[in-house]
């Protein structure tokens, strides 16, 4: 029989707070997974300011530490050209799907399907034309998620609708969709929508699974991750200085608790259609962990540009370029040229702040990588200036403030569970490297790890165990 193999990468899962949840009855399905599987803690063997999930699932990916793959940015994966797992699989002769794997890059020829992340900048679907009205729905909604009004119009709306009705949109999503919108009478529960974005591209996943069984498949999912990040200080406000009020508790107290929840209903479906050859992978790279670290400034806040024309206008860059917004306060600009970006460059790096430089700002070649790099709430009043032009405006002319205070951070410690079709129980007490995971997962397919992979696969797997 043909291997199959199924790898739910859930980013940045504590596997504490798994077993607080799972210890209090509330995660069925993660605890039954646990109890089949053969259970690792990883260690991304990293540190901030490399501690980064488009750093740690590249290496996921491909076994190559940060060091070796060299990719430091979300949207940059493309640039890799070391084989990742499911090119290897698939020039083996194994059928892939790739559905929404971070910092995603492939080969030229692929047996298979790939769906990218939705921060993907340098990767399109796969085959060309597959997934494109989906992609392209989704793409837009994430990158501008924390605006009131999404820039998507009623024919975008309608096209993304068909291509879900043909594509395996189930009854119970629907209600789930109709329930959340009831739910934001009154301005609440809007942060809950990611879970339905994780309902619908569950169900093409299962559609296409059901339908091509692949030998090799990845689902990718990243709310949690995010409920984590904003909503740490609501679940435990022990160790924060910063106490939220009874209206954000009333709000936001279960929010990652229902993260969890929400991915273990996942769980259970997928161990339901997986039967009894396939092996289930959970695997998250890495964690996290309460964010202390801003607590003296008032809790971590984040800006992003408002109009991104209307601040290249205002540093002084007239060369033509593309804007890709990506996660939280970062943004790529493509420029025509080196000389372009190089000069675009220095005049963002000339904001500033009082004396702060507004912006983070890298350059590869012709692009650019930056970011606003204020993390305080700024009085209202508060100017932006030029150093190369003199020119000055508001600051929140060119800039917004998200909602919320980011109160968890990464922790290089990740789970790797490998549920087989024996369905055996082994836990191991020392951690693995995260460049192990690559070379074990090749060893469920009988293949023989590549030269650059530095890291062995664990020897005490195998189907029968």
């Amino acid at each position: 029989m043909r291997p199959s193999v199924i790898v739910l990468e859930f980013n940045e899962l504590s596997n504490k707070l798994i077993n607080e949840f799972a210890e209090r009855g509330h995660l069925p399905n993660f605890t039954r997974l646990h109890r089949e599987s053969h259970v690792y803690v990883t260690d991304a063997e990293e540190r901030s300011p490399h501690l980064e999930p488009w750093i740690q699932w590249v290496t996921a990916h491909t076994g190559l530490s940060f060091k070796e793959h060299g990719i430091s940015d979300l949207g940059d994966g493309h640039k890799l050209t070391a084989p990742r797992l499911w090119d290897i699989i698939s020039q083996a002769g194994y059928k892939v799907w790739v559905c929404g794997s971070m910092n995603a890059g492939a080969g030229a020829e692929l047996n298979g399907f790939i769906l990218p992340d939705p921060w993907s900048t340098g990767v399109r679907p796969y085959p060309p034309g597959e997934f494109d009205v989906y992609y392209d729905f989704v793409h837009r909604y994430v990158q501008e998620y924390t605006r009131d009004r999404v820039p998507l119009s009623k024919l975008e709306h309608l096209r993304f609708i068909q291509f879900m009705t043909a594509r395996g949109l189930r009854p119970e999503t629907v209600r789930q969709l109709v329930r959340q919108l009831m739910s934001e009478r009154g301005g609440r529960n809007r942060w809950r929508r990611a879970t339905i974005l994780d309902r619908l591209q569950w169900d093409v996943f299962r559609w296409y699974w059901r339908k091509h069984r692949p030998n090799y498949a990845t689902f990718f999912l990243n709310s949690t991750a995010h409920f984590q990040h904003m909503y740490w200080r609501n679940m435990d406000p022990t160790p924060f200085e910063l106490k939220p009020s009874e209206e954000e508790q009333a709000e936001y107290g279960d929010a990652i608790l229902f993260g969890y929840q929400q991915m273990d209903r996942i769980i259970g479906e997928c161990l339901e259609m997986a039967g009894t050859h396939t092996n289930v992978i959970l695997c998250t790279a890495l964690s996290q962990q309460p964010c202390l670290l801003y607590e003296q400034s008032g809790g971590k806040k984040f800006y992003r540009v408002e109009e991104p024309q209307k601040l290249l206008d205002f540093a002084g860059i007239t060369q033509p370029c593309e804007y890709a917004p990506v996660m939280s306060e970062q943004f790529h600009l493509y420029f025509q040229t080196e000389r372009d970006a190089t000069d675009a460059c220095e005049k963002l790096k000339a904001l500033r702040v009082d004396e702060r430089e507004a912006l983070a700002v890298r350059q590869d070649g012709k692009e650019l990588f930056a970011g606003c790099c204020i993390f305080a709430q700024l009085p209202a009043d508060t100017m932006l200036r030029s150093t190369q032009n003199d020119g000055s405006a508001r600051f929140l002319d060119h800039f917004y403030l998200v909602e919320g205070t980011k109160s968890g951070m990464h922790h290089p410690e990740g789970i790797f569970w490998v549920s087989t079709p024996a369905r055996g129980h082994r836990v191991r007490e020392d951690k693995i490297s995260l460049r192990q995971v690559a070379p074990t997962i090749l060893s469920l397919f009988g293949l023989p790890k590549p030269e650059f992979m530095s890291m062995d696969a664990l020897t005490e797997i195998d189907a029968q165990s």
